[in-house]
């Protein structure tokens, strides 16, 4: 004992000092928002507490078969495939700050991924599909005006929502067919937009936006609720579901789909990963690689329904 303590608790305190630390560094120096903060704080409060259980004492003694027994344990509380893939993020974080604060000298998340059995790969919205959706607002109301521009906008740079309710008109450059966007932790990114988009947004702009802005509600925001204020994430998801339905397709939907649309797309074209990474505005690379995996899978069904071999209309001699 020492000072009155297990060697296990000591650790455990100190490992909180250290959760401590890293929790304000994302709020002051990184900045990132109060959701995130508080999904690490829970992530890594139950991955403290699992190193506590199996009575590891030092932080250098931590390796990668360790978190790998972590995740299979969350994986069989049946936390879905996304939940656990957030805690190997938020691990991964925090073992990187603890080797920039010198405090750790390796480190074990390396080469660890969530195993492909427990990826539940999301349905994407072939391009045909997409094309129908976007059709489906009425370009001759005020509404579907603004609706068309936000759908052609998702697509277009596969911004995620909240992204998409805090672009400005200030952030659009028409000329190099640039959009400005600030992703999680106020991180600023440039991504492309198509002419489809941008005369889709200026015909938005010029008949419903500005009669709206005169209100002087929402002051630069380019996407505005029918009282001239800040367009909320809510009404976003439910005009994609709106229109989803009218345009009679099956198949699950919301903003986020719409992001997997717009880079499982690319990637089916042949764009570079990397450059997919820097649009979605992805931190670590194998969020991205999810797409590549959709991409095989694809493949593999398209190769299942017409192989001669596999479809039996060729036999072995």
């Amino acid at each position: 004992m020492i000072w009155g303590l297990s060697c296990s608790n000591l650790f455990k305190e100190m490992f909180q000092d250290y959760l401590h630390s890293f929790i304000n560094h994302l709020r002051v120096e990184r900045q990132v928002s109060q959701n995130t903060v508080e999904a690490y704080q829970r992530d890594l409060e139950r991955y403290i507490l699992y190193l506590d259980e199996t009575q590891i004492t030092d932080v250098n003694l931590i390796s990668h078969f360790i978190i790998s027994a972590f995740l299979e344990e969350l994986h069989n509380l049946s936390l879905s495939s996304t939940s656990v893939s957030r805690n190997l993020s938020s691990i991964r974080a925090f073992h990187k700050y603890l080797i920039a604060e010198q405090v750790s000298c390796s480190d074990p998340t390396e080469n660890i991924s969530i195993p492909k059995p427990w990826m539940k790969l999301p349905e994407v919205w072939e391009p045909d599909e997409i094309t129908v959706l976007l059709s489906q607002p009425d370009v001759s109301t005020n509404t579907g005006l603004r609706d068309q521009a936000i759908l052609e906008f998702l697509y277009a740079t596969g911004v995620r929502v909240s992204e998409l309710v805090n672009v400005h008109v200030s952030d659009i450059f028409i000329q190099d067919e640039l959009v400005r966007v600030f992703g999680k932790g106020k991180k600023e990114r440039i991504v492309p937009i198509g002419k489809i988009a941008l005369r889709a947004i200026d015909d938005y702009d010029k008949s419903v936006r500005r009669n709206l802005a005169s209100l002087g509600l929402a002051g630069d925001l380019l996407f505005l609720n029918r009282f001239g204020k800040r367009l909320s994430r809510q009404s976003v998801w439910i005009l994609i579901k709106k229109y989803a339905l009218k345009s009679g397709i099956k198949k699950f939907i919301s903003p986020h789909s719409i992001r997997h649309a717009f880079a499982t797309h690319l990637i089916n074209q042949g764009a570079d990963l990397r450059a997919v990474q820097e649009m979605l505005g992805h931190a670590d690379i194998t969020t991205t690689q999810i797409y590549t995996h959709l991409d095989r899978e694809r493949l593999r069904t398209v190769y299942n329904a017409h192989h001669p071999l596999v479809i039996g209309k060729i036999g072995l001699a």
